[in-house]
C-alpha cells in the first residue's frame, strides 16, 4: 500500500494565497480531490495525507470536510493555535474527528526564536499530550532551532517537512546535513521526503540531484523514519505528479522491497495511525 504523506488542496483565494505569485500560474488556481484523484490511480496510490496550507481553524474544518467526501484521504494534518490559551480545548474539540491526525504551523513565516517561545512550545507539547503528531515545516537556516525546540519537548510525534527545505539548486548541503543530523539523533523525529524538486532547479533538476540528500536521510534516519510526500500540488512549479513520484523512487532502487515499502507507505500508517 502506497501512501503519499503530504499534499494540499485549496480554493484560490489572491488574498489569503498572496504566496502564490503571478509566476506560480500552474498553482494560483483551485486545486481540489478531483484533480488529485486520477493522478494518484495512475500512480498506484492508495491514499494521501490533507496538509493544511493556511493557518486558520477554518482550513482545518475545510479538510476535514473533504476527507467526508473522499475516502482517498486517509488523514488530516491541520492547523490551530499553538499559542492559545486554549489550545487543550481545541485538540479536544478536533480530536473527535477521527481522521485529524496532527497540527502544522508555517514556522518558515515567522521570526528567528519563534520555536523558542514557551508558549509554542507548550502548544506543541500539548499536541504530544493528546496522541497527535506535529509536522515541522522550517527552512534550512531554521535548523538550527528546530533542533534546540526538539531539546525542550517530551517524546512524541515529530515529521521534518520536506527534508527541512535545503536549496539543493545551489548545493546547501554541509550546513543542512550537520543540523539533520543533530535531529536524526531523536529517534522519535521522522522526515518527508517531499518537496525536493521545487527545491532544485525548477527547469532543470534530475534526480541526480536529490539523490545525496535522500542518501544522508537514509543513512541516519533509516526508511522507519522516513515518508514519502508528493508536495502536489506545490510540486507542480518543477515536475507533474508522477514525476516528483518518479524522482524519488529512483533513489530508492537499491534498497530492499520491505524498505521501500516502509517509506512509501508503513511509516505514514504507523506514524499518523491512519486507519485506525
Amino acid at each position: 500500500m502506497i501512501i503519499d504523506a503530504h499534499q494540499h488542496f485549496w480554493i484560490h483565494d489572491p488574498i489569503r494565497d498572496a504566496w502564490i505569485t503571478e509566476d506560480m500560474n500552474v498553482i494560483r488556481q483551485d486545486l481540489m480531490p478531483n484533480d488529485l484523484k486520477p493522478l494518484l490511480d495512475k500512480s498506484k496510490i492508495t491514499g494521501c495525507v490533507a496538509v493544511q496550507a493556511d493557518q486558520s481553524e477554518t482550513e482545518t474544518r475545510f479538510l476535514l470536510g473533504l476527507s467526508d467526501q473522499y475516502s482517498y484521504i486517509k488523514g488530516v494534518v491541520g492547523w490551530l493555535d499553538l499559542l492559545s490559551s486554549d489550545i487543550n480545548l481545541r485538540l479536544e474539540y478536533f480530536k473527535q474527528f477521527t481522521l485529524f491526525k496532527g497540527v502544522r504551523h508555517i514556522v518558515h513565516a515567522e521570526p528567528d526564536g519563534f520555536m523558542l517561545d514557551t508558549k509554542f512550545i507548550n502548544g506543541v507539547r500539548a499536541v504530544g499530550s493528546k496522541d497527535l503528531t506535529y509536522d515541522i515545516l522550517v527552512r534550512e537556516n531554521q535548523l538550527e532551532e528546530a533542533h534546540a525546540m526538539v531539546k525542550r519537548i517530551p517524546a512524541m510525534g515529530l515529521v521534518i517537512d520536506h527534508i527541512g527545505n535545503p536549496n539543493i539548486e545551489v548545493g546547501h548541503f554541509d550546513h543542512w546535513a550537520r543540523y539533520m543530523k543533530q535531529l536524526s539523533q531523536f529517534n522519535h523525529v521522522h522526515v518527508k521526503l517531499s518537496g525536493m524538486v521545487t527545491q532544485a532547479n525548477h527547469n532543470s533538476w534530475t534526480s541526480a540531484d536529490i539523490r545525496p540528500y535522500v542518501d544522508f536521510c537514509l543513512e541516519h534516519f533509516g526508511p522507519a523514519r522516513l515518508m514519502f510526500g508528493s508536495d502536489w500540488p506545490v510540486c507542480l512549479l518543477a515536475a507533474d505528479y508522477e514525476q516528483a513520484y518518479q524522482a524519488l523512487i529512483d533513489c530508492l532502487i537499491e534498497l530492499s522491497n520491505d524498505e521501500r515499502s516502509m517509506i512509501l507507505g508503513t511509516t505514514a500508517i504507523k506514524f499518523y495511525k491512519l486507519f485506525s
